[in-house]
């Protein structure tokens, strides 16, 4: 009987970084999207509640290969030095369905986000988009940082969280991914001033001509990071990695940023 531990390849962070760089997931998303593959036509996710947290099983199948994510998200592990959200990845034979290796699942979220967020934010920015206003202080913040370095040349960037220590981190660790930018903390009122702002990894805000383009995901589709019941000028666009998780139709409302 085949020994399905010994026979499985072990692939851990430092690897992943080694072997694919930022530019190449991103044009490797695109590649993939322009070909017709369709992620709301994947296998369906699983969330499951339990104490302390939630489970998410994220199943897929294309070119071949099937893949399962096992991630979990702890809201309470910042406070205790660890990562919200933790992973593993176990790729199968696409045949056979055997399992051949397992990654780390964190790593590779924290490349996936922000590469499938900026290959979109690619064909739609202008060329010379280079300032941008990014929610959050995590790493995902931080790898949004280099994604967007990865397809513009930044200018600045200011980046906006409850935590002033933790946003002043982040701030440290983004100057080494876009090293000519001008890098600071932030507040809300930044979004009026710059062309393109950024949720990590909830919305993204890229501006076209001054118009907003903002993307939305979650990890689940009763989740809402952008609260918007209007656009706030007309030229305004919401998009969403998923029609059921996207906005309504909006109303004749104010503006309204959560």
């Amino acid at each position: 009987m085949p020994d399905v531990i010994a026979d499985l390849t072990l692939v851990g962070a430092q690897s992943i970084a080694e072997r694919v760089s930022m530019s190449a997931a991103i044009a490797e998303l695109q590649r993939v999207l322009r070909a017709g593959f369709d992620p709301e036509g994947d296998l369906p996710r699983g969330i499951l509640d339990v104490p302390n947290g939630q489970l998410l099983l994220m199943p897929a199948a294309v070119d071949g290969a099937v893949g399962q994510k096992f991630a979990t998200v702890a809201p309470g592990n910042p406070a205790l030095g660890l990562e919200r959200i933790q992973a593993v990845y176990i790729l199968l034979d696409g045949t056979t369905l055997a399992p051949t290796a397992v990654l780390d699942g964190t790593a590779l979220t924290s490349l996936r986000t922000p590469a499938v967020s900026i290959a979109s934010v690619d064909l739609l920015a202008r060329p010379d988009a280079g300032d941008v206003v990014i929610f959050g202080t995590g790493p995902q913040a931080v790898r949004h940082v280099e994604a967007l370095q990865a397809i513009r040349a930044l200018r600045t960037v200011r980046l906006i969280g409850r935590d002033a220590d933790r946003a002043a981190a982040a701030v440290e660790e983004s100057r080494a991914f876009a090293p000519d930018a001008e890098i600071t903390v932030g507040t809300p009122d930044a979004v009026r001033a710059v062309p393109a702002a950024a949720s990590a990894p909830a919305r993204l805000t890229p501006s076209p001509d001054s118009a907003r383009v903002r993307r939305e995901h979650g990890t689940s589709p009763n989740a809402r990071e952008l609260r918007v019941k209007q656009p706030c000028t007309r030229r305004d666009a919401v998009l969403s990695t998923e029609r059921v998780s996207a906005p309504k139709r909006p109303t004749r409302s104010s503006c309204r940023h959560g």
